[in-house]
């Protein structure tokens, strides 16, 4: 339907508003360009301004076009457009120290979201001198050290401020994690080919009285593996388990990265899978929803028993040939030793490769003198630490190069001393 052209005054209110609120939107993360912009305008000068719930849901159809856009969509709506109680909610929640009569209640990954908007450029009421003086210092620092991006790929997860998490997860989703198909044995027609097919060669040229006029050739099979991830959400490793399940939902949701599947299991006294959450577009709806069905969140750490559930119930549904696994944890276990070596061989012999990120790698000088980690150790094919932006940037080299094996051989020699290496190799 064509639009007539609209006869907007010169003060220009209507597109004032409606551009800022769409800039909002955008902040908020969804996807809205000029013409949707003019649309809308176009649509609210058409429909009028008789009721609040009509221009709602003129600004909706004409902003909103996925799913998981409309609980942002809502919000951000609600304190655009005066929302007082909302409004004092999430000033509440953006900076704590100011008070007010707010109901208490979490801020949904929605409200989140439009706060950060909407609240972008929002200071802390500290005074004028104390923020000029900060600022110099930073510049200070600044000047004396390496980039603020370099300085946050090599720095810690725990050691980042809640404004650092902030900005290293949002590096973590531009992060990709590519795969090479894997040559099957199974072989198809191409005109490219390096092999001949001399059957369909003879068959063609039957079809010609038995004249031989050009070869067939075939070339093997390309198939793209599964990734799955086993992340363990023990207390210890809470705080590294929930940037490593961003970066699970960044490689999930990424197209073109050349995985068949990306399947994720949290595990700490039990096992779940939290899979279909992570297939949402909306990050924080996914972590969140994940965080809600695995209620052993911080709890106690039985690896054996996860894995052995894993093995016996998830292996062969989720695996298939030519599977990645990596497994997330530090290897610290209360479960019998045997048990977790025996279920780490099997899941070993069951993928093409193991990597096992353990996030303890970052201390200078690691050794593995847990039980835990002894038994686990032999039964991986890389071992690497996953404590930092730059750490997690290095697992694709991990899963292209299967001559990759991060730490794994140096810390071996510390398990087997030389004299046992040559007598096991029968030198």
């Amino acid at each position: 339907m064509d639009f007539p052209a609209l006869d907007i005054p010169e003060d220009g209110k209507l597109v004032n508003n409606v551009t800022h609120f769409a800039r909002a939107l955008r902040k908020a993360g969804l996807k809205i360009g000029p013409g949707r912009v003019v649309d809308a305008i176009r649509a609210v000068a058409a429909a009028g301004f008789t009721e609040k719930r009509d221009f709602y849901w003129v600004l909706h159809a004409s902003f909103v076009s996925r799913p998981e856009d409309r609980t942002v969509f809502e919000q951000v709506f609600r304190l655009y457009w005066r929302d007082p109680q909302f409004l004092e909610h999430m000033m509440s929640m953006m900076l704590p120290q100011v008070k007010g009569t707010h109901e208490e209640r979490p801020a949904d990954a929605g409200e989140k979201r439009a706060a950060e908007a909407l609240l972008d450029g929002v200071h802390r009421d500290i005074p004028q001198l104390e923020r000029e003086r900060e600022a110099s210092e930073f510049e200070i620092d600044a000047t004396a050290t390496a980039s603020a991006e370099e300085r946050l790929k090599t720095l810690d997860f725990e050691q980042m401020s809640v404004a650092e998490l902030a900005e290293a997860r949002r590096a973590i989703a531009r992060l990709t994690l590519p795969v090479q198909p894997i040559r099957s044995r199974r072989t198809a027609t191409d005109p490219l080919g390096r092999r001949p097919d001399w059957r369909a060669t003879m068959r063609q040229s039957l079809r010609r009285g038995g004249e031989l006029s050009e070869l067939t050739f075939r070339e093997p099979k390309e198939r793209w593996p599964n990734l799955v991830a086993l992340c363990d959400i023990s207390g210890s490793m809470s705080q590294y388990s929930r940037m490593v399940l961003h970066f699970l939902h960044a490689v999930t949701n990424q197209k073109g990265a050349g995985w068949a599947k990306v399947h994720a299991f949290t595990f700490g006294t039990r096992l779940t899978n939290i899979t279909r959450h992570l297939a949402r577009r909306d990050v924080d709806a996914a972590l969140s929803a994940a965080g809600a069905e695995a209620q052993d969140w911080q709890g106690g750490t039985r690896i054996g028993a996860c894995l052995h559930d894993f093995n016996r119930d998830w292996s062969r549904r989720v695996m298939g040939q030519g599977a990645v696994i990596l497994l997330i944890t530090d290897g610290l276990d209360r479960d019998p030793v045997s048990d977790l070596a025996r279920e780490m061989e099997r899941l070993h012999l069951s993928a093409r490769r193991l990597i096992w990120i353990n996030p303890l790698l970052r201390w200078d000088g690691f050794l593995p003198r847990a039980k835990g980690i002894q038994a686990m150790l032999p039964h991986v094919d890389c071992f690497r630490s996953a404590h930092s932006i730059a750490s997690l940037e290095g697992l694709a080299a991990a899963i292209g190069s299967a001559r990759d094996s991060g730490e794994k051989d140096r810390l071996m020699r510390f398990l087997w001393p030389a004299s046992e290496e040559k007598a096991r190799k029968g030198l």
